[in-house]
């Protein structure tokens, strides 16, 4: 079972102008503003700025599933027939994300918080 699609992470080149396009987007600072990632919140949304996503195999932006078993729905959607862009990783606070590919080519991600 998922939480819903609560993130979206864009592979940017140019972090710097990401970052602007963005906060005139949305209208807000970003909660996050490092070298390897910038991250803005709003209205329940959680929106990425990844300057390694090209490197990683993104080639657009990824919509990530909320889910409560990352380990199992990546099994699922591997036994689904699924390729795996990036296995579970822990990208800091306990939060872990992985990511696939569908035969059409679309991208998914899954984000699995610890729990509060």
């Amino acid at each position: 079972m998922t939480a819903g699609l609560k993130t979206i992470i864009y592979p940017v080149k140019d972090l710097a102008q990401a970052k602007s396009l963005f906060s005139a987007l949305l209208e807000v600072e970003p909660y996050a503003d490092e070298p390897y990632y910038v991250g803005f919140k709003d209205a329940g949304q959680d929106v990425g700025l990844d300057p390694n996503g090209h490197a990683k195999g993104m080639t657009g932006p990824v919509p990530y599933w909320h889910v409560s078993d990352i380990r199992a729905r990546l099994a699922a959607l591997l036994e689904a027939g699924a390729e795996l862009l990036q296995d579970v990783q822990d990208v800091g606070g306990g939060r872990l994300i992985a990511s696939v590919k569908d035969a059409d080519g679309n991208l998914v991600g899954l984000l699995q918080d610890q729990p509060a």
